[in-house]
């Protein structure tokens, strides 16, 4: 009678019926990490970005999906041990911020796929063969355009007609400025301009102590993109405004801040679409074989409250260019 009441409450739904002998558990869903430079507070608009995107294409975080991800608080050096431990998570798939933390990826593993983004010559750090077959476990989304350069000196010889002499800040840390120092050499030759000197910073000491050393005749700037020096923008932006200096920035968040002008990709854009990366991948896809992909979308954004206040008149010709212009 026992046998009997048991299967009827089985066949009732009341009682679950014992999982067949060598019947597999439900796969657990795909595990993300992700590894950024800056602080989280800093990185949040970007982090949304790369949810956003992973929403459109129906993942949930939580549920279709895991996201992990680790901040490096503006200390390149802590990237190698972030990114061991998202290995040592077993991710899926390890999406990496800028050049710095793709390189730490690329040095934590040779077997789980990564996806770099807003890194400016891939190719030239070694992290992918070619743009068009990447090779390896690496692919991602580039900021390699050499047009940059030549359009943000363009920029301040716009604003300031007089202008000589331009300095750079760049971090000395990160492997791309080389490329980008570079490309603005060999822009600045073009029209005629010098860039010197090239100011290095890692950090906020470093940053004031650039700011002051810049020489007597500096009549402009441009800040290289750089997540560390990015996490002290606020700080940037009120030195150029003490020694009444026209900057060019890569990011529009130091215009944000009050910043003069900044010409660059979308970030946002950039970050959204690593998620068509990473869908393509947890769907079989091997990443030497998707083709890095370069920016489509730039922004032009201006300042005019912070033209005024260095003396400054922005032409006409450069404000119907812009995307955004802060009044």
């Amino acid at each position: 009678m026992h046998r009997r009441a048991v299967l009827t409450a089985i066949a009732m739904g009341l009682v679950a019926a014992p999982t067949p002998l060598g019947a597999q558990p439900p796969p657990r869903p795909p595990r993300v990490g992700y590894l950024f430079s800056s602080t989280a507070s800093a990185g949040r608009h970007l982090w949304e970005a790369c949810r956003t995107g992973l929403r459109e294409l129906g993942y949930v975080d939580g549920r279709s999906i895991r996201l992990e991800a680790r901040w490096a608080d503006g200390h390149h050096e802590r990237l190698r041990e972030l990114a061991a431990e998202l290995v040592r998570l077993k991710v899926d798939v390890l999406v990496a911020a800028a050049t710095p933390a793709s390189l730490a990826a690329q040095a934590a593993t040779g077997s789980i796929p990564i996806v770099f983004v807003a890194v400016a010559d891939p190719v030239g750090v070694r992290l992918v063969v070619t743009l068009a077959r990447p090779g390896g476990n690496v692919t991602g989304l580039s900021l390699l355009t050499p047009e940059l350069s030549a359009k943000r000196l363009q920029l301040l010889r716009d604003v300031r007609p007089q202008l000589q002499r331009v300095a750079v800040l760049s971090n000395p840390d990160n492997l791309s400025h080389v490329v980008f120092l570079k490309q603005t050499r060999d822009a600045a030759r073009t029209i005629g301009l010098q860039v010197d000197p090239v100011l290095e910073a890692r950090n906020p000491d470093d940053i004031e102590r650039a700011f002051r050393a810049l020489p007597e005749g500096t009549g402009g700037l441009i800040v290289f993109d750089d997540p560390a020096i990015w996490s002290h923008r606020t700080l940037i932006v009120a030195l150029a405004g003490q020694q009444r200096l026209p900057v060019v920035y890569g990011y529009r968040d130091f215009v944000d801040e009050g910043g003069l002008m900044s010409y660059g990709p979308n970030r946002i854009d950039l970050y959204r679409r690593t998620a068509i990366y990473v869908d393509r991948i947890l769907k079989g896809a091997k990443p030497a074989d998707l083709p890095v992909e370069q920016p489509t979308k730039f922004e032009l954004v201006v300042n005019v409250k912070a033209a005024k206040a260095l003396g400054l008149t922005i032409p006409p010709a450069v404000l119907l260019q812009a995307d955004e212009v802060a009044q």
